[in-house]
C-alpha cells in the first residue's frame, strides 16, 4: 500500500487514554506510543502508534471542502494552529481498513457537535478523504483525513488570525509618509470586544501617542461584506469606540481621538475571498 512518507519506530509505551473524544469503542490490548503524543481532542487508532508529527504555532492548510474528484474539488484555505499527523499500523498488528479509520473520525467530529464538509471515500481510489469542523472555545477547528489502512494522516488546525506585531516607531513612519497606517486588531466575533491577542498592539498604539504629544488620530473601523450594510458601519463604529476607549483608559487625552465606521464601504481587497474579506476586516489609524 502508498505510505505516505518514511517512517520510524522510536518507542513503545502505553497510549494516552483520557482524550475528549476516543475514535473507536473498543479498547487496545496492547497500545503504542512514540516520542510524539495524539493532539489533546484525538485519540489514535487501536494498534496504530504517531509515526511522524509536524507542529507549528502558526501556518495554513488547504483543506477540500466539496465531496468531488480531486481535479474538480473545490479548496479553503485556513490558517491558525497547525498539527499534520502520520499514523502507522504496529508491526504484526492487523490493520484497520480505510472506511473504518474514516468512520471513527467522523464519528468523533459529529460527536463534538461538528460537521463532516466534504468526503470521498470509495474502494482503490487514492484520494480519499474526510474533512470536518467543529467548534472549541469559541474556535473552529478544522480536520482532514487521508487513510491507506496501513497508515493514514490526520492534519488539525486550530483556526485563528494572525497576531499583528507592529512598533510604535513604525507607525509613525506610515503615518507621516502615508498618512495612515491599517492595523489588524482582533475583535470578537461579530462583537466590538477587542481580543486580549490585541492588547500588545493597542499598547503601541497608546506609546505612539505618548510619545507623539501632538499627533491626533482618527479610529476609523471597516469590515468586509458579510451582513448588511448598516449592520456593518454600525458595527465598525462600535469597534472604533472601543479602540478609543482603551486608549483614553490607558491616559490618552480623548480630544486628541475620534472614531468614525465605514463598514463595508472602503475595500481594499476582494471580498470574494476568504483572504480578501480578511483584510478588508481592520482598523486605520489616520492622522489628523
Amino acid at each position: 500500500m502508498k505510505k505516505y512518507r518514511s517512517f520510524w519506530l522510536l518507542a513503545i509505551i502505553l497510549s494516552l487514554s483520557n482524550n475528549i473524544f476516543s475514535q473507536d469503542e473498543s479498547e487496545p490490548e496492547a497500545a503504542l506510543v512514540t516520542e510524539y503524543k495524539d493532539h489533546p481532542l484525538f485519540n489514535s487508532m487501536p494498534k496504530y502508534f504517531i509515526s511522524s508529527l509536524e507542529e507549528k504555532e502558526f501556518d495554513s492548510f488547504i483543506f477540500p471542502v466539496e465531496s468531488s474528484t480531486y481535479d474538480n474539488r473545490e479548496l479553503k484555505t485556513v490558517e491558525g494552529k497547525f498539527f499534520d499527523y502520520t499514523y502507522q499500523i504496529t508491526e504484526g498488528e492487523k490493520e484497520a481498513s480505510p472506511l473504518q479509520i474514516f468512520r471513527n473520525y467522523e464519528n468523533a467530529i459529529t460527536k463534538a457537535g461538528g460537521k463532516i464538509i466534504a468526503k470521498v471515500i470509495e474502494d482503490g481510489n487514492s484520494y480519499s478523504f474526510v474533512t470536518g469542523m467543529f467548534s472549541k472555545n469559541k474556535r473552529e477547528v478544522w480536520v482532514y483525513i487521508e487513510a491507506s489502512g496501513y497508515d493514514y494522516r490526520l492534519v488539525i488546525i486550530e483556526k485563528e488570525e494572525m497576531v499583528q506585531v507592529i512598533k510604535a516607531n513604525e507607525m509613525l513612519d506610515a503615518l507621516s509618509k502615508d498618512g495612515f497606517i491599517a492595523l489588524n486588531i482582533l475583535f470578537e466575533t461579530g462583537k466590538a470586544t477587542i481580543q486580549a491577542e490585541s492588547k500588545p498592539l493597542i499598547d503601541q498604539v497608546f506609546e505612539l501617542l505618548k510619545t507623539n504629544p501632538d499627533l491626533k488620530v482618527s479610529i476609523e473601523g471597516h469590515t468586509d461584506n458579510t451582513g448588511t450594510a448598516a449592520g456593518n458601519r454600525k458595527l465598525s463604529e462600535d469597534r472604533a469606540k472601543s479602540v478609543v476607549a482603551a486608549l483614553i483608559a490607558l491616559g490618552i487625552n480623548k480630544e486628541r481621538l475620534t472614531a468614525a465606521g465605514w463598514g463595508q464601504e472602503k475595500p481594499v481587497a476582494d471580498n470574494r475571498t476568504e483572504e480578501g474579506r480578511a483584510k478588508n476586516r481592520r482598523v486605520e489609524i489616520v492622522k489628523k
